[in-house]
């Protein structure tokens, strides 16, 4: 079927209003661009948009992230149309880990494997546990093993080792990183708390360890949403992809949050106003993914919330 032609200029309220007619939900992660994010119904990290998902009526969903984050959405919502912008959008963290990695280190520790929700379908697939940037320490306290493989993050690896004292041994290794986070240096941060005295910092634990030294607060995108509410500062460093800082400021209007503007994730650029028009017009790209992975994948995270809730009932 042909593709119907799109505006030369799409404004907001033209891709919200055609989304409407159409009924679609728009969720959007938390480092798209801030136009998207303003349209969304939803705004939140990977985890947190496909449970939302599969509490919503709606038949049709338009996904604005990257691909593992477009599967997870269609993994629980299996009923659900999914549409993307564009397939093109990926992560090379989650790509870096291959199934003959997996194997191979499992084959040399014999001991379970955690993987990172930022992974694709096929590396959950090869799973013992799933875990997510903010609940990666509380899995890896809970699963009953002192040596833990770990990816595809070595920089969560390494906080997680860090918090829990266990061998977490990072899967593919010095290859397994976020970009975005991974190549931030404590002098740059140190520059902006020169700038910025009274600033407290956030910082993503796929950050370096040297980065995490300087953060007042370690933690996910969604447990940053909350950290500004308890803390008296005025001012906050924001250490992750530049996108966050849109989200955190509609939260606290009164609030100031700085970014490191070298943290972009051009991937989570690649859907703008104009390609996600066209995606609700026609219909497609629609996510397609194997029942094979989408079930062992919705196990993996019914599996993780089990064996979370007593820790979060604890710290209550």
């Amino acid at each position: 079927m042909k593709a119907k032609r799109v505006p030369y200029i799409v404004e907001p309220e033209m891709l919200r209003q055609l989304a409407k007619e159409k009924g679609y939900l728009i969720m959007a992660h938390n480092y798209q661009i801030p136009e998207l994010q303003r349209i969304a119904d939803f705004v939140g990290d990977s985890l947190q948009l496909a449970r939302q998902a599969a509490e919503t009526d709606a038949e049709k969903i338009l996904f604005l992230g990257v691909d593992f984050m477009a599967e997870m959405v269609k993994a629980l919502n299996p009923e659900k149309k999914v549409v993307v912008p564009v397939l093109c959008a990926t992560c090379p963290m989650a790509n870096s880990l291959t199934e003959d990695e997996i194997a191979k280190a499992k084959e040399k520790y014999d001991a379970p494997f955690v993987v990172y929700v930022n992974s694709t379908a096929k590396t959950k697939f090869l799973a013992d546990y799933l875990c997510t940037s903010a609940n990666a320490v509380d899995v890896v306290r809970n699963v009953p093993s002192d040596t833990i493989l770990f990816g595809p993050d070595k920089n969560l690896a390494s906080y997680v080792a860090e918090k829990t004292g266990k061998c977490v041994i990072p899967i593919p290794g010095e290859f397994g990183y976020c970009h975005v986070h991974n190549f931030v240096t404590a002098e740059q941060v140190l520059r902006k708390l020169e700038k910025y005295h009274d600033a407290e910092v956030m910082v993503h634990p796929e950050v370096p360890e040297q980065v995490r030294r300087l953060a007042h607060f370690v933690g996910s995108t969604a447990q940053m949403e909350k950290y500004p509410m308890a803390s008296s500062s005025k001012i906050f460093i924001v250490v992750t992809e530049v996108g966050m800082v849109e989200k955190l400021r509609r939260l606290y209007p009164d609030r100031t949050f700085v970014t490191i503007d070298s943290m972009v994730c051009y991937n989570m650029k690649k859907n703008n106003l104009r390609n996600t028009y066209r995606a609700v017009l026609n219909d497609a790209p629609e996510v397609k993914l194997d029942e094979r992975l989408a079930e062992k994948i919705r196990k993996l995270v019914e599996d993780m919330l089990k064996l979370t809730v007593s820790t979060q009932e604890s710290k209550k």
